[in-house]
């Protein structure tokens, strides 16, 4: 009697182990994805601050005037005066090089 209950609670505890690490999965990439968005909203709104045009797809093409490096620099100032966190940082200069 007790070897029949054995495969059944085995399985179970399995089902109920998988469906716990899904729903984590799950949750975290949502997370996720709600912080990525609230670095973007944040990123948008210190450039409007600053007197920024919007962000484009492709920044470099945004202000064709203005060098590369003279925008890393700007990005740079941004990190070190507490403006951008240092994964916000890195997102924006992730953009403006394309990478």
């Amino acid at each position: 009697m007790f070897r029949r209950r054995r495969p059944l609670l085995r399985a179970a505890a399995v089902g109920g182990g998988a469906y716990v690490a899904g729903k984590r999965v799950a949750q975290n990439s949502a997370e996720r994805s709600a912080q990525e968005a609230s670095q973007d909203d944040r990123i948008s709104d210190l450039e409007q601050q600053q007197g920024g045009a919007p962000p484009a797809a492709d920044p470099p093409a945004a202000q064709p005037d203005t060098p590369i490096a003279e925008q890393l620099k700007q990005l740079s100032a941004l990190h070190e005066a507490g403006a951008l966190t240092d994964a916000e940082f890195s997102a924006a200069k992730g953009k403006l090089l394309g990478i």
